[in-house]
């Protein structure tokens, strides 16, 4: 074999193996990008959607309780005692409305708490479980006809709402960059 022979073998074969490596390279990258959307879009669809969506409705639930009931003032605490029929009307809510939903945003946090973004449990989402354990304590007793006491001994966290809202926009965002790149890569 001639020399430019040799030169031309190995280029060639240099040529193939840098190819493959390249190719290998851009499949690894387009793997990773794919698992990452794959997580975000899990992340959204099975615990940052629905804690948003749970959360804006309760929000929105309260906000219409409130314009009915006690407007421009506390429901409990300063000022006069709500009122038998107010009294009433806060039990329905909190048990048809308002409980549903907080245990189902709570279940997601004791449910999907593996998707969060962060690495541990942001204490707002802790607080809802707490709201809500102490809630089921008040209305255990509602069930047995004692109604001595009407509210949760843990505020809800108002936070709640905000950090889910945050959250699922940081996380769409992301989903976009990645559906970008990885469509982007697919087609080349």
């Amino acid at each position: 074999m001639d020399e430019k022979t040799v030169v031309t073998t190995l280029a060639s074969v240099l040529l193939a193996v840098s190819g493959y490596l390249a190719a290998h390279a851009s499949k690894l990258r387009l793997d990773q990008r794919t698992s990452q959307l794959n997580r975000i879009n899990t992340q959204l669809s099975d615990f940052y959607g629905p804690l948003l969506a749970l959360g804006s409705a309760t929000s929105t639930a309260w906000l219409q309780f409130r314009k009915k009931y006690r407007p421009g003032r506390a429901f409990f605490g300063e000022g006069a005692p709500p009122t038998e029929q107010e009294l009433v009307a806060w039990r329905t809510w909190m048990k048809e409305v308002f409980m549903p939903s907080n245990l189902r945003m709570a279940e997601l946090v004791t449910t999907k708490s593996d998707l969060l973004i962060e690495d541990h449990i942001p204490p707002c989402l802790l607080t809802l479980c707490a709201h809500v354990a102490a809630y089921q304590a008040v209305m255990k007793r509602w069930e047995e006809k004692d109604f001595s006491e009407h509210s949760s001994l843990v505020n809800f966290p108002t936070e709640v709402l905000d950090y889910a809202h945050k959250s699922f926009l940081h996380l769409k965002a992301e989903q976009s960059r990645l559906l970008g790149l990885v469509n982007k890569r697919r087609l080349i």
